[in-house]
């Protein structure tokens, strides 16, 4: 999933183990569950990762809700228990903050005796049948928190110096509105704090992701360093495609 070349990556958002398997077939490298802003919950999450097992040439990510405080922390080892290993953190905007959810999702041993990931014998250790699980769960985990405020900008090269953090996400749309251009976040202001992130991550030594639908967006945060770029989510494909037919022959008969 970090690898140094980049990984193009599709959002799921329609909580469809069908549509989940139809988008697992297309050749995209990474794709992630999203738990945040989408009606998934633990047992559609589990269907899909059930599904893209089936496809190791993908990898699977999953975001949850939140990664901060009581929820947070159990939200983070429950989705942690269903298998998910890489795990995507919204709204992190301090170092403090990423240092919690580092903990949330680390057993003790490796973690100085910091971890306070609870132990069960869920799905992630084969219900139990794997009992070297807990002693290499750690190192299995990868923590990528999403940066998407303007506090997370000015902290950037902190929350990037968290030891355990694995990679840095940037969410376009809620930094461009932190920034004071909602709903515009191609605005020149928003575009450059955006690449100035990008090649903060990348000095500091992490892999540097985004979301972004836009082709030459895409091809300018690659240049730039990212190197794990969502390109798409499943609903906005199926409101894309839908439109268009509908309009296409919408036209047909009205000529």
């Amino acid at each position: 999933m970090l690898a140094r070349e980049p990984r193009i990556g599709l959002w799921l958002a329609l909580a469809s183990s069908c549509a989940t398997e139809i988008c697992a077939q297309s050749g995209f490298d990474w794709m992630l569950i999203d738990g945040e802003h989408s009606p998934n919950d633990l047992n559609s999450i589990l269907a899909q990762l059930q599904i893209l097992a089936a496809y190791p040439n993908v990898h699977a990510v999953a975001r949850v809700p939140q990664g901060h405080g009581h929820v947070g922390e159990m939200l983070i080892k429950q989705y942690l228990d269903l298998g998910v290993q890489t795990l995507l953190v919204p709204m992190v905007n301090t170092p403090d903050q990423a240092a919690a959810i580092v903990r949330a999702a680390r057993y003790p041993q490796d973690s100085g005796g910091g971890g306070i990931r609870g132990i069960g014998g869920a799905r992630a250790s084969g219900w139990g049948r794997n009992s070297a699980y807990v002693q290499e769960a750690n190192k299995q985990t990868c923590i990528l928190v999403q940066i998407e405020t303007r506090e997370a900008i000015e902290n950037i090269l902190a929350i990037a110096g968290t030891e355990g953090v694995d990679g840095l996400l940037i969410g376009p749309a809620d930094l461009s509105a932190s920034l004071g251009h909602v709903g515009d976040p191609e605005h020149p202001e928003v575009q450059a704090v955006i690449e100035n992130a990008i090649l903060s991550i990348v000095a500091a030594g992490k892999a540097a992701g985004i979301f972004t639908s836009d082709q030459l967006s895409a091809d300018r945060y690659l240049g730039a360093g990212a190197t794990f770029v969502a390109v798409g989510i499943d609903t906005g494909l199926l409101v894309e495609a839908t439109d268009l037919l509908a309009s296409r022959f919408k036209r047909s008969i009205r000529s």
